[in-house]
């Protein structure tokens, strides 16, 4: 009976940390990558588009790219050019989608993320830069695709301390990654799997703060690049987390499905593709 009383006097005491976590925490819009071609786009498209927020409706988005691209360069001018930059056109193309061709809507969001990944450093990753972090084995891109031939992006909550771990370089760990998984894409997949491994995750490892980052990363600057992600062998104690959490993840919460190893297992790997930390010892 002491067992259980201690067990819910941690679950009070989470419960308390992470509204005061809520309060602190400020989500900061992130960043994108590899784009398919624009070159693959139709010159003339069957579907008609309703375009809000522009003065007419097209039915080639073509014209809707380069009417993008003319509103960065007036009223974001500032902004860099090239690659991931306010003239490619395949990014622009892509956020497009994502916004359902709403051309203002595309300008906003597009503007934020191109800012934010100037102000992040996001080209300026690299291993050595996240080296130190990375070496906590909190998370990695697995070596193999899934199933379904998606890279895959495993963090393993249990190596998550955040009183021992600096804020900014958890952040950028999560970038590099997300951005090195997105360059695993092969040809004809444009989503990563993404593996939150809970098995062994406690009161100490809860951080409210990198989770919403996490999934602000993709809402806002790698709009529809993940295509799901696993809660694996979520405990009890994760489940007030998780009912905070979720309203905040926007439409990214119907992507999440609770499962255990076995799933994994036997779902989403071939047995030589497997990661290690998931294999039956």
């Amino acid at each position: 009976m002491v067992t259980t009383l201690a067990h819910l006097d941690k679950i009070t005491l989470i419960s308390i940390q992470i509204p005061m976590a809520l309060r602190l925490c400020n989500p900061n819009p992130l960043s994108y990558c590899h784009f398919p071609p624009i070159s693959h786009i139709p010159t003339t498209a069957t579907t008609r588009f309703s375009v809000r927020g522009s003065i007419s409706n097209h039915n080639d988005p073509r014209k809707l790219v380069l009417e993008v691209k003319e509103k960065l360069e007036k009223d974001h001018h500032y902004l860099p050019v090239g690659e991931n930059g306010r003239d490619d056109e395949d990014m622009i193309f892509w956020f497009l989608k994502d916004r359902k061709f709403s051309v203002e809507e595309t300008v906003s969001k597009l503007s934020k993320a191109i800012k934010w990944r100037q102000e992040f450093g996001v080209s300026e990753l690299t291993e050595d830069s996240v080296k130190r972090m990375a070496e906590t084995g909190k998370g990695f891109v697995h070596d193999f695709l899934d199933v379904n031939d998606r890279p895959v992006l495993v963090v393993v909550a249990s190596k998550h301390i955040p009183s021992e771990h600096d804020t900014v370089e958890n952040e950028r760990l999560c970038v590099f990654l997300v951005e090195k998984a997105l360059s695993k894409l092969p040809p004809g997949r444009e989503d990563i799997l993404g593996i939150l491994d809970l098995r062994g995750f406690g009161t100490e490892n809860a951080e409210i703060r990198f989770l919403t980052f996490l999934f602000d990363v993709f809402y806002y600057y790698y709009p529809k690049r993940l295509g799901q992600v696993l809660f694996v062998d979520a405990p009890f104690v994760f489940q007030p987390i998780w009912q905070l959490t979720k309203p905040l993840l926007k439409s990214y919460s119907s992507l999440a499905r609770f499962c255990s190893v076995e799933t994994v297992r036997k779902e989403y790997f071939k047995e030589d593709t497997l990661p290690a930390n998931f294999r039956a010892e």
